[in-house]
């Protein structure tokens, strides 16, 4: 007992982790579904308060950027709504041509491990290992493969489809996604995107107030030294 006991404290602590990260994402999904709710309910009410606010703070530009926000949500669902269900039913594809038993039922699950970030290899590994318990290694090494292509495919379609819901560079659209889910957890997935989309277009806005440089460095360094006699006429 004595030589188990640290072994005992260290898998203790892990499966306590364990369970605090998995309240934290039903929390964060609670609340997903209850806001939602709420906005589906007085959705149009609350978008035309939040853009006569905006307005109020910061004329166009803010209205602008409630608009851009919306935008960047919509896309944002679309991305993952879809990305799940291409991923569950490519995965169901798998199982059922593997032979494995029920992946109708499978394949509904994974919907829905994929709509909460689980992703499908929730339901695909422990397929593999029965495929494998079972003598049945080449089925299982196919599905092997494929889940492997399945379970990765998201981190490319995903930012493909927000990239066509909202007019924004992709590495700002794959850092806002990965770092929002990294900081935030599910919720990130929309927080992290919608920030940096709304802080890009003001600062990309703001920097254009203003005409572009000229394209003639000659021409740019003879007006700098008018300006700087005319400012500091020589005695």
């Amino acid at each position: 007992m004595a030589k188990i006991r640290p072994y005992l404290g260290t898998t203790t602590t892990w499966f306590v982790g364990q369970a605090a990260h998995v309240g934290r994402f039903l929390l964060h999904s609670g609340l997903m579904l209850l806001f939602s709710a709420l906005l589906y309910w007085q959705g149009e009410k609350v978008a035309f308060g939040m853009r006569y606010f905006a307005t109020r703070l910061a004329a166009k530009r803010g209205d602008a950027a409630v608009l851009l926000a919306g935008q960047a949500i919509r896309a944002v669902a679309l991305g993952v709504v879809v990305t799940a269900l291409v991923q569950a039913v490519l995965g169901g594809i798998g199982l059922a041509i593997s032979g494995v038993p029920y992946a109708t039922l499978f394949t509904v699950v994974m919907i829905f491990s994929c709509l909460v970030q689980l992703g499908p290899l929730i339901v695909l590994v422990p397929c593999i290992i029965w495929l494998y318990w079972t003598g049945d290694t080449t089925w299982g090494t196919v599905l092997l493969v494929w889940s492997c292509v399945v379970g990765t495919m998201d981190n490319v379609i995903r930012p493909v489809l927000i990239r066509m819901g909202a007019d924004l560079p992709m590495i700002l659209i794959l850092s806002g996604v990965i770092g929002g889910l990294v900081a935030f957890g599910m919720i990130g997935l929309f927080i992290g995107p919608v920030l940096l989309a709304v802080s890009w277009r003001l600062f990309d806005a703001w920097l254009h107030e203003v005409p572009p440089p000229s394209s003639d460095p000659e021409q740019v360094l003879e007006e700098l030294a008018e300006l700087e006699q005319n400012h500091y006429p020589k005695q």
